[in-house]
């Protein structure tokens, strides 16, 4: 049996055609040969190839199943979102942030200018004026290493945040208010104490250094002024120092933490009005592009299983083709052979016709002439 060997690849058609059966069909005499070569061909196609064409089947209903539950959640997915919101209002003070502001003004402008402006001077100059006090105190850790006074001044700084953080926590506008008031307070009492001891020892310091050698002597056994600014603290330093120093961080530090809470009052007068995410909707929103990525991949999938089957398909479709197209080839060169053999016998029967009839006319004459020749000799 001679068969066509072709590869089994997606652009050829496996198994072969069957040429053998195909002349042996056409060698028949029943005309039913194209049935039996469709019948043939089908089943020696499904014996290779219909464990693929089933699971193809069955892969083309798992996507198909898979697809249609992820359309479903698809669709319950967009059915939720359409009922709410993107974007939803922040809230501010307990309350969603939703009121209209009144725009920027100038007077607005310049206050909060001047207030970013007021915090700048008060913390550079406490911290210059406390580092250079540090440094001036003589004490060997700032002596030896002028970074470590920056570092302790950087301390009036931190503390005003941490007044500011401490108002930025409350929630009540009471008691917002009442932090404000009281803050307020403590900075202006820090600057008359600074601004009252400092005045107690002005006298002195506005002395011209002329004036201060005419006024020392040695022979002055006055006793030391009596008074609190005349004291001399355990570690050696005069109150009037200590008391100045102190009253001028409280000052700087309240001072300073009023100023960036009348900064964020000035702010929030003209705030924009401030929208946030929905995370209910966020949420929704991600299931939503998940489901649509496993939405496409399986009709990915879906459509190459349902391309291989339909490929094994067309397949057989195209091998019972030409299968059919060998047979009616070879039925008809056969039909022509039998017609040449048909005509060849004829022509044979005729010429054998012929020459029967040519030797019977010619025993004929022959048993005809005698007796004819006899009769013309007796008349001579």
């Amino acid at each position: 049996m001679s068969a066509l060997a072709k590869k089994q690849t997606p652009e050829t058609i496996a198994p072969s055609v069957h040429l053998e059966f195909i002349q042996n069909q056409a060698g028949l005499p029943e005309g039913e040969g194209l049935h039996e070569i469709e019948s043939y061909h089908r089943a020696l196609f499904l014996h290779h190839h219909a464990g693929e064409i089933e699971h193809f089947k069955q892969q083309s209903r798992i996507h198909e199943s898979r697809l249609a539950h992820l359309e479903n959640r698809l669709a319950d997915t967009h059915a939720k979102l359409t009922g709410l919101d993107k974007l939803i209002p922040v809230n501010l003070d307990g309350q969603p942030d939703i009121k209209p502001t009144m725009p920027w003004n100038t007077w607005d402008g310049a206050m909060f200018a001047a207030a970013l402006i007021g915090i700048a001077s008060l913390l550079i100059f406490g911290v210059l004026n406390i580092s250079f006090n540090l440094l001036e105190s003589g004490l060997v850790t700032f002596v030896e290493n002028r970074i470590r006074a920056y570092f302790w001044a950087a301390l009036l700084p931190i503390g005003a945040l941490g007044v500011k953080v401490g108002w930025d926590l409350l929630e009540s506008v009471e008691k917002r208010k009442v932090y404000l008031w009281t803050c307020l307070i403590a900075g202006l009492t820090g600057v008359l104490i600074w601004v009252a001891a400092y005045a107690a020892v002005y006298p002195t310091l506005s002395k011209t250094t002329t004036e201060q050698i005419q006024s020392l002597s040695v022979f002055d056994t006055a006793a030391p002024a009596s008074g609190v600014f005349s004291l001399v603290a355990p570690g050696g330093a005069k109150w009037i120092d200590i008391i100045t120093v102190a009253a001028q961080a409280i000052a700087e530090i309240f001072l300073s933490a009023v100023l960036g809470i009348y900064m964020t009052v000035i702010y929030s007068r003209h705030r924009p009005v401030r929208l946030a995410g929905n995370p209910l909707f966020m949420q929704l929103d991600q299931e939503r592009q998940t489901l649509e990525e496993n939405i496409a991949r399986e009709r990915i999938s879906l459509a190459a299983a349902t391309g291989n089957h339909s490929r094994l398909e067309h397949q057989l479709s195209a091998l019972i083709s030409y299968a059919r197209s060998l047979f009616q080839k070879e039925a008809a060169l056969r039909q022509d052979q039998s017609h040449q053999k048909r005509v060849f016998l004829d022509q044979i029967s005729e010429q054998l016709r012929t020459q029967l009839q040519t030797v019977e006319n010619g025993h004929a004459e022959r048993f005809a002439s005698p007796p004819a020749a006899l009769a013309s000799r007796n008349g001579q």
